[in-house]
């Protein structure tokens, strides 16, 4: 079944159509919301407040962009209401830390060299009004067109963003990794991924 019919099943109240459709997108969009929100309990908490929106908004959806876009832009809008909230930061306590460290329960990832954590690092601190058109594009693998649905914004505006966040990306990366000569920018840009 098509996601066109799946949703006008949802709008007609259908809930298995609705089960079956937060099947589909859940991951997505739990693990767009923890890219941009960093946090997983944030993430997951505001990806039940999407889908309780797309149920209960259901009757307002065109199908003038894929399905996938609409519902996108629901999470990216309760994204950026949380961001101003701001209400909701992880505390850890460094007792914690350190005991975790002596009791051997921490543990680094033997794989990440360094450049993960550099660019989830680089990531975390890019300003939102650039992040949210990266992480779209470059992980969630949205259109600049789809984007600028998204977010309500002009396409041009989308492309400079996600232009200018990629910029700041590769300069953030460079400089934790020595400068552009120890990393070169065709790996971090490779095939138009930041």
């Amino acid at each position: 079944m098509d996601e066109q019919a799946l949703m006008k099943l949802v709008q007609n109240g259908d809930q298995a159509a609705f089960e079956t459709l937060m099947t589909l997108y859940k991951d997505r969009i739990v693990n767009y919301l923890y890219q941009v929100s960093r946090d997983y309990q944030t993430a997951v908490e505001l990806a039940q407040e999407t889908f309780v929106r797309v149920y209960f908004k259901s009757n307002k959806y065109r199908p003038i962009a894929p399905l996938s876009s609409w519902i996108f832009a629901i999470a990216t809008n309760l994204a950026r209401s949380e961001a101003r909230r701001g209400s909701r930061k992880s505390a850890v306590s460094l007792d914690d830390i350190a005991n975790d460290y002596l009791a051997g329960t921490y543990s680094e990832d033997p794989v990440d060299s360094g450049l993960v954590s550099n660019l989830r690092q680089a990531l975390e601190e890019l300003p939102p009004r650039y992040k949210v058109p990266v992480v779209l594009k470059d992980l969630e693998g949205f259109s600049q067109e789809e984007i600028a649905f998204m977010l309500k914004k002009p396409v041009g505006t989308v492309k400079a963003r996600i232009s200018r966040g990629r910029a700041q990306l590769r300069k953030k990366l460079e400089k934790a990794l020595g400068g552009p000569e120890a990393y070169s920018v065709s790996e971090v840009n490779q095939n138009g991924k930041a």
